[in-house]
């Protein structure tokens, strides 16, 4: 990795199996990376990924999207960990079932690599890791819990920040709109913000770029990399119960247009949830 004098050093460490099957199975590596690169200069790229030998051996395109996947993921400078699942047979209902737990090789890297760095980002909601996160946060590391949904509420509150992956502009592709994200005609995701029930109205915050600052959502804040979108009651959806809002689970996708007084919401679904 290139070396700048002072800064912060950071680390990603990528749950892949978890990711995949919590709302994050077209995450964008790249992005992923950019994304980390405004945190500091990156030290380590690590994604822990299983593979299922026994069915490679005969299912022809599930090996070849594998060995694809690795190698993409490779070659913009993951490294990655791969463990083959193995299969058991439950002796009581004689169900086969298939398990590659990479926990512990996440958790022994983490615990190595930490005393090395400076800022962690984890990519997982899995709340196995809320100990591991305890100990390098004691050894004077930040972290930063990066996931889609099912995310657990105990490493939530446990990482120094949660980003929600949904949030992120297009580290998942909303492949609904061509326009770049955040402009007028585009799509983004983001949250609401403020809700008055009584005129039936409120405001939606997205991320305008990848910034270090996902902490700041404040948009009346100069720093703060959020912007606001105002959105009415008849475009939530249909089935969307607007007395919940606001909330900061709820993560809506919608176009963005600009109207007379700023940017507005339109044509707003549910993108995901950050609760467990």
């Amino acid at each position: 990795m290139d070396t700048y004098p002072g800064a912060r050093r950071v680390g990603v460490f990528i749950d892949v199996s978890n990711i995949y099957l919590s709302g994050g199975s077209r995450m964008r590596y790249d992005v992923l990376r950019q994304y980390a690169m405004t945190h500091g200069l990156i030290q380590r790229l690590n994604a822990y990924v299983s593979y299922d030998a026994e069915r490679a051996s005969t299912d022809k395109d599930y090996k070849e999207r594998s060995r694809g996947f690795h190698e993409a993921i490779r070659s913009i400078g993951f490294h990655t960990t791969v463990k083959e699942v193995r299969w058991y047979t439950d002796p009581d209902t004689g169900r086969r079932y298939g398990k590659a737990d990479l926990d512990a090789d996440i958790v022994v890297d983490l615990a190595i690599q930490a005393p090395h760095l400076d800022y962690v980002i984890l990519v997982s909601g899995d709340g196995d890791f809320v100990r591991p996160i305890q100990h390098i946060r004691s050894m004077g590391c930040r972290v930063e819990v990066l996931a889609f949904d099912s995310v657990s509420s105990d490493l939530r509150r446990e990482a120094d920040v949660f980003t929600s992956g949904y949030m992120i502009p297009e580290l998942l592709p909303t492949n609904r709109r061509d326009n770049p994200w955040g402009t007028h005609s585009s799509t983004v995701r983001g949250l609401c913000s403020y809700y008055n029930q009584d005129e039936g109205y409120g405001f939606l915050v997205y991320l305008k770029e990848h910034s270090p600052l996902t902490w700041m959502t404040d948009t009346r804040n100069p720093d703060s990399p959020y912007a606001s979108a105002f959105f009415h009651a008849s475009e939530l959806p249909e089935e969307f119960n607007p007395n919940t809002l606001p909330n900061r689970w709820t993560v809506f996708e919608f176009d963005l247009f600009k109207g007379d007084k700023g940017m507005v919401a339109t044509n707003m679904h549910i993108a995901g949830t950050n609760g467990d």
